[in-house]
């Protein structure tokens, strides 16, 4: 195995559905402008309450990518 360097960056996602699509949605979009990302942590997990339901999930992530050599 390699030596590598990391970096990490915190990024929040959101969602009206899941807390699932949630980190998808952050991790996607962060995907097209870091490169190499290599793994993800959830730190925060949030809401909106709208009506008595949920209306909207939140999270933060801490996620990190590779440094190029």
């Amino acid at each position: 195995m390699s030596d590598h360097v990391y970096k990490k960056a915190e990024i929040v996602g959101s969602s009206k559905t899941s807390l699932e699509d949630a980190i998808e949605n952050a991790i996607a979009r962060a995907s097209k402008t870091i490169k190499h990302l290599d793994w993800f942590e959830v730190t925060e997990t949030r809401g909106h309450i709208k009506d008595g339901k949920v209306g909207h999930y939140q999270v933060t992530l801490k996620v990190g990518f590779r440094l190029e050599d």
